[in-house]
């Protein structure tokens, strides 16, 4: 592994608080093509014993797009780009920039009202060759917890690939 590689690993890439709002998850349930009434509807919710309307499983990709507003953000956000600090030079050599293995661990649900604080950081970061082609893997892990009480509901883990 290079030097590179390895001195972002464990570098914080983010922190960002959100709050999961009704038409976000029903436009999202849309998206997807998920018909379900529970990701739209109160009533369905409290029906399938439901406290307040869930999100569909693999909401926490799009949160920091559809929940993130600048008047909440914490104060003390990470600088820097550790991420862009490896694919920058290696986009700059030309390349593809793939998104690779997306993953998502559940602590509990994730329901409409909730408002969730994610810190993310690069967890690993590695190449491989591939057909006479070098590919580099970074992989981003975001933790996101409640708010009110700090536990975790939702880590989220994203593979970057980049293929010269």
């Amino acid at each position: 592994m290079s030097d590179d590689l390895e001195k972002i690993i464990g570098k914080p890439m983010s922190k960002s608080k959100v709050v999961v709002e009704r038409s976000a998850v029903t436009n999202f349930a849309t998206a997807v093509v998920d018909d379900n009434p529970v990701y739209r509807d109160p009533r369905a919710a409290a029906d399938a014993g439901l406290p307040a309307i869930p999100a569909p499983p693999t909401f926490a990709f799009v949160m920091n797009n559809w929940g993130q507003f600048p008047e909440i953000q914490p104060a003390d956000v990470p600088t820097g780009n550790p991420m862009g600090e490896v694919l920058g030079p290696l986009m700059a050599k030309g390349g593809l920039v793939l998104h690779g293995e997306q993953e998502f661990v559940y602590h509990r649900p994730l329901y409409v009202g909730d408002v969730l604080v994610g810190e993310g950081k690069i967890v690993d970061a590695y190449t491989k060759e591939s057909k006479g082609k070098t590919m580099t893997f970074v992989v981003t892990e975001t933790v996101w917890k409640d708010d009110k009480t700090g536990a975790p509901v939702v880590t989220t883990r994203f593979n970057v690939i980049h293929r010269s």
